[in-house]
């Protein structure tokens, strides 16, 4: 079944950057399948909470993803300037997702990845 390769995932991440203008802290780091391949992980780091978004396929070659946010250590205090920054951040998050979602309908991998 195909999948998303990290070079892949680094393509359409810079795309959606040039396209967007936004999210410039995004990146993709490997994440091996359960057979040993990389299927690439979409990490949206956020500045004003000490957690970080995390993005991938529900299933290997399909086109829907999921958001994970992980748990955080400490309660986040926010001033109205922080939290709308936050907002955005969410913002461009699901941007993202949706994005990436519309770029993996039909996609396939090449042989090679």
């Amino acid at each position: 079944m195909p999948f998303r390769s990290k070079e892949t995932l680094e393509a359409w991440v810079s795309d959606f950057h040039d396209a967007r203008g936004a999210g410039d802290r995004i990146k993709v780091i490997v994440q091996d399948g359960s057979d040993g391949g990389d299927t690439g992980l979409v990490i949206v780091p956020l500045e004003n909470a000490s957690v970080s978004i995390s993005m991938e396929p529900v299933e290997i070659g399909g086109a829907p993803w999921r958001v994970t946010i992980e748990p955080q250590p400490e309660t986040t205090i926010l001033n109205s300037y922080q939290l709308h920054g936050m907002a955005v951040e969410l913002a461009v998050a699901a941007e993202l997702c949706a994005y990436l979602e519309a770029r993996s309908v039909g996609h396939d991998e090449p042989d090679d990845a």
